[in-house]
């Protein structure tokens, strides 16, 4: 089984709202309102073993996941959520291997999980504009042990009339006004390849639907996803009060060629 050592990072992890990601250091303690744990106590043992606070508080060292990683990354933006990472990459059928452009990195959460499947072969080229949200983005990137797999730009695309890319598989664009983007995505996608936008508003999904059709895309799909915990316990399961409601819609559509006849100038 594998063993917890120093630089490791483990999920300590109390209950579903009282949970920390930690790197292991010998000479830290953790300190919160269940008591003191010392670091090097956790050196040594294997994920899934548990701690005892001084206040005889216990902790499971848990391995983080992926999910542990996005939600408990550092946000310069509002994330995307991993509620919405499942359906993304079954309808836009993201898989080992591909190329993926996202313009607007955030905090880089969408960047890392879609990292996490395209690797080792494939590869995330993602762009962004403003230096501070990409060095915070860089940070968790790291953290979640995706860098090798993700190339970021700093970069305008919507002033770019040569794009650096080309045949990429899929595209993400998370930005206020991702109609402005669609031209230059066109460009850089395969044909029938898919792109999907993060959209806020529901003015915005409107107005980003008429561009797909300008621009030639089709089989628009627009979506919100929503999900309901539920406090299961015996004899008394119900609805639980706390949720993630609404974050975002979804749009989703693929490149294709319309064939419009074009007249020739006389």
């Amino acid at each position: 089984m594998a063993k917890i050592k120093a630089g490791d990072l483990v999920l300590f992890f109390y209950n579903d709202s009282k949970k920390w990601l930690l790197k292991i250091s010998k000479k830290e303690q953790f300190h919160s309102h269940i008591g003191v744990i010392k670091h090097s106590d956790a050196i040594g043992k294997e994920f899934g073993s548990r701690l005892i606070t001084n206040k005889d508080k216990y902790v499971y060292l848990l391995k983080p996941t992926l999910h542990d990683h996005v939600m408990k990354m550092q946000h310069s933006t509002q994330i995307v959520y991993p509620k919405d990472f499942g359906y993304i990459a079954a309808r836009m059928g993201v898989q080992s291997g591909q190329k993926i452009v996202e313009i607007g990195t955030g905090s880089g959460s969408l960047t890392t999980f879609l990292a996490s499947i395209v690797n080792p072969r494939g590869h995330v080229y993602t762009f962004d504009v403003e230096p501070k949200f990409m060095e915070v983005a860089e940070k968790n990137i790291k953290k979640a042990g995706m860098s090798k797999y993700v190339t970021m730009h700093e970069m305008n695309l919507k002033k770019s009339k040569k794009m650096p890319l080309k045949d990429m598989d899929l595209a993400i664009i998370d930005l206020g006004d991702p109609w402005e983007v669609l031209p230059q995505v066109r460009k850089m996608l395969k044909s029938s390849g898919s792109v999907a936008a993060i959209c806020p508003t529901m003015n915005q999904l409107e107005k980003l639907s008429v561009a797909f059709v300008e621009n030639e895309f089709t089989d628009i799909e627009c979506t919100e996803h929503i999900l309901r915990r539920i406090e299961a316990r015996d004899g008394k399961t119900r609805h639980s009060y706390q949720g993630i409601g609404h974050t975002t819609y979804l749009a989703i559509a693929r490149k294709v060629h319309f064939n419009k006849k074009r007249t020739k100038k006389k």
